[in-house]
């Protein structure tokens, strides 16, 4: 069995379609998330979250669990219902869980621009920039100044890393993106790229230089507590 793996109780009886919905719905009201939000956080789409609650577990055991670890319940709570502590007394303790997510799910978390880490090696060690990030055909794209400490030079190997964190429910999700740098040169691909929403640097100034990362391996994590 892999971490990924969910635990088969046989104590735990199938639910009657409608129920597992309302549960998840009842369970975000109490967290304050919405569906998008959750949906989020479990690395899917809002319809497959939809699709998964009418459905059952069956239909995707993993997603189900990564469901579960969202809303900080255990799969039998999620099934089952919570049944919280009286006021003034703490409930069981959640545990933490580790899951991997799929290619498709970390390109899914990137969406298509935010803010991420670019890190190059350099002497004495390591260096890490952040930069406004663009997806553009399953490739990573970014602006720099040609003389700033983001220009790196063509055929360079880097990694891109980003990530969210969320302190309140103590649940995250972080994504490496590992490839070769390319410049991209052609004058009808930059003014493209130039017109995709979040291509406009969060520090302004003149940044002509256009770097996509061409992955060769795509990496990601999930925490939540179970």
């Amino acid at each position: 069995m892999n971490e990924n793996t969910p635990a088969t109780d046989p104590a735990v009886r199938p639910v009657a379609p409608g129920v597992l919905a309302r549960h998840i719905a009842e369970r975000c009201a109490q967290l304050g998330l919405t569906e998008a939000e959750l949906a989020k956080l479990a690395a899917m789409s809002p319809g497959y979250l939809r699709h998964l609650a009418e459905a059952g577990p069956e239909l995707d055991p993993n997603g189900f669990l990564r469901v579960a670890a969202a809303l900080r319940l255990t799969r039998r709570e999620l099934l089952e219902g919570r049944s919280d502590a009286p006021p003034g007394q703490p409930g069981a303790a959640a545990r933490p869980a580790l899951f991997r997510l799929t290619e498709p799910e970390c390109w899914e978390m990137l969406g298509d621009h935010g803010i991420g880490r670019i890190a190059l090696a350099a002497e004495p060690g390591p260096v890490v920039f952040p930069v406004n990030y663009l997806i553009d055909a399953r490739t990573v794209v970014y602006r720099t100044d040609p003389n700033g400490g983001a220009a790196v030079a063509a055929d360079t190997s880097v990694s891109v890393q980003v990530d969210h964190i969320d302190d309140r429910l103590r649940q995250g999700w972080s994504v490496l993106v590992v490839g070769t740098a390319r410049h991209v040169d052609d004058l009808e691909a930059v003014e493209r790229l130039a017109r995709l929403p979040g291509s406009r640097p969060w520090a302004g100034g003149h940044r002509p230089l256009w770097v996509r990362i061409q992955p060769e391996r795509v990496t990601g994590r999930r925490i939540g507590s179970i």
